[in-house]
C-alpha cells in the first residue's frame, strides 16, 4: 500500500520509511507529480497538517498523513 507523508523534509520522511517502511510503500510529497505548492496559512500547526494531508487526498486519491512543527 502507498502512503504519502505530506513533507518535503528528507530527515523525517526517512525516519518514518525506518519505522513502518517494512509495511507500506512511503513516499513524500517530492514523489508526486504535478503538485503546486500547499500554502500553510492555518493558524495552527494542526489546521497546517490538515491541509496538506486534504490536498493530497483531493487530488491524488492516496491514503496520506502530514506533521507540523513549525
Amino acid at each position: 500500500m502507498k502512503l504519502v507523508f505530506a513533507t518535503h523534509n528528507a530527515g523525517k520522511l526517512r525516519e518514518v520509511k525506518e519505522l513502518i517502511g517494512h509495511k507500506y510503500e512511503v513516499i513524500g510529497l517530492s514523489e508526486l507529480d504535478d503538485l503546486e505548492d500547499i500554502p500553510e496559512n492555518e493558524p495552527t500547526l494542526q489546521g497546517n497538517a490538515l491541509v496538506k494531508a486534504r490536498t493530497v487526498w483531493n487530488k491524488y486519491g492516496l491514503a496520506c498523513f502530514s506533521d507540523d512543527t513549525g
